[in-house]
């Protein structure tokens, strides 16, 4: 991806953690000007410091007011920190300033309660295979994001991966339930294949190997291919076969695998619910 952004002012990011140091990498990557770039954090990662050495990148644990208003604040701060980290940098806001988060369960109106005038907010929702530009992030916009603000935000998490937006905040707490919890299900996945090998007499490396190597290359040929995931599934199942027994299992009404993850999506989303008040 290479960035084209025209911004009428910095780019201040709020954090330097592995999301955040995700992004910046990409920006970077993609071209953005360093100069641009003002990073608040008193501790970031060791690889984050190195980086922001590289590109003379100035990182400060408190940012003072800046000569500028900010073109975008990009807030990536753990979401208990942010009614700490986030009313300072309120203060600094500009009549078109883009405040965009990635903090997991903040809604909108946390943001725009602390904007001394109504100004565009945009939540997004990461996942972690951001951290090697395979993520997908889902956004969605206040009333007063424009095309020109989705267009900044959308350009700013490409770095890390695919975009998507939705119309509904609502809708947020299932997708947090769905594709930001969702890598540690898979995770789940390799490990109890990991285990059933065991069971039938595998040495436990060479089960983790294949299961690491299958649910890892399984993903990519999904992502490769124009079918879905309904197709690929059949496509490797021969009637009477060996899959289509193991799928009997997976696969049986009620208590099978689709029974599993329905209620296991429906508790997180209940509980992004809770959290997010």
């Amino acid at each position: 991806m290479v960035m084209t952004l025209e911004l009428d002012g910095p780019l201040v990011l709020a954090g330097a953690g592995k999301m955040g140091g995700a992004l910046l990498a990409g920006w970077l990557t993609g071209g953005l000007d360093p100069s641009m770039v003002v990073v608040q954090d008193p501790s970031p990662s060791p690889e984050t410091a190195e980086l922001l050495r590289r590109h003379g990148i100035r990182c400060v644990a408190s940012l003072a007011p800046l000569e500028r208003s900010p073109a975008v604040i990009l807030a990536a701060v753990k979401p208990q920190a942010m009614d700490t980290v986030f009313p300072p940098l309120a203060k600094m806001v500009g009549p078109d300033t883009l405040i965009l988060s990635i903090a997991a369960g903040r809604p909108l109106a946390s943001f725009e309660a602390y904007l001394a005038a109504p100004g565009p907010v945009i939540r997004a929702m990461p996942n972690t295979p951001a951290a090697i530009g395979r993520g997908i992030t889902v956004c969605v916009g206040n009333a007063a994001a424009g095309d020109r603000h989705r267009a900044i935000a959308g350009q700013l998490l490409a770095a890390v991966g695919d975009v998507a937006w939705i119309g509904d905040e609502a809708q947020m707490d299932a997708v947090t339930a769905v594709s930001g919890s969702g890598p540690a299900y898979v995770f789940l996945l390799a490990e109890a294949l990991t285990d059933a090998g065991v069971r039938q007499g595998l040495p436990p490396e060479l089960a983790a190997e294949l299961a690491r190597a299958t649910v890892a290359g399984a993903g990519e040929l999904m992502r490769r291919s124009s079918d879905s995931a309904a197709r690929l599934r059949e496509n490797v199942t021969s009637p009477g076969g060996t899959t289509a027994a193991a799928l009997g299992v997976l696969m049986r009404e009620p208590g099978g695998l689709r029974d599993l993850l329905a209620e296991a999506v429906a508790a997180a989303t209940k509980r992004g619910r809770e959290l997010s008040g």
